[in-house]
């Protein structure tokens, strides 16, 4: 079982390393062992059994010890019924970013976060992703709005050595920008 690092160790703080390509099989192997943590993460009996385990909606490689450019989400889609939102992404790139931003109501959090860090934390509304998806074995272009976005620029954030709270403005912590959308 892979073990969660902590926002006080400082190989959070590091830039990742690019996953050489073709994807070697223990690369695909962690990154699959990461969607299972992630997975696993989300069932209510298995948290009830490990109470240490939080659920979340993204893992980044950095955030189980290995500072390679690898991520993976999923989550529920709300646009339908049983729909998810699952990636496995090597060596993502923001290719393309919006002016207009926006902010998750209830603030972000975060698997190697601890304690509350309220405010809010600005993103891009709009966002495209170049990857390599492990799950589908391809190259990937992700187009990705609101709730998409903020998650997938939370978990680039990890391979870059950025936490949300880093977002936070010190002096107006819960002040949105002019034209922001709360999400």
């Amino acid at each position: 079982m892979l073990k969660i690092v902590k926002d006080n160790m400082p190989s959070l703080r590091l830039r990742s390393q690019e996953v050489p390509m073709p994807l070697s099989k223990e690369h695909k192997e962690l990154i699959d062992e990461m969607l299972k943590y992630l997975l696993l993460s989300q069932d209510e009996n298995y948290r009830r059994k490990h109470p240490n385990v939080r659920e979340g909606v993204g893992l980044a490689a950095p955030q189980v010890g290995h500072n390679l450019r690898m991520l993976v989400i999923s989550y529920p889609n709300g646009d339908e019924e049983n729909a998810i939102t699952q990636y496995q992404l090597v060596n993502p790139k923001i290719v393309v970013n919006s002016v207009k931003k926006c902010y998750l109501r209830g603030g972000e959090g975060c698997l190697s976060v601890d304690d509350p860090h309220p405010g809010i934390v600005h993103r891009d509304y709009k966002i495209v992703v170049k990857a390599f998806d492990a799950a589908k074995m391809e190259d990937v272009t992700i187009t990705a709005r609101g709730y998409d976005a903020i998650v997938l620029q939370h978990e680039i954030d990890h391979l870059n050595g950025v936490l949300f709270y880093d977002h936070i403005d010190k002096v107006n912590p819960n002040t949105p920008l002019p034209g922001e959308v709360e999400i």
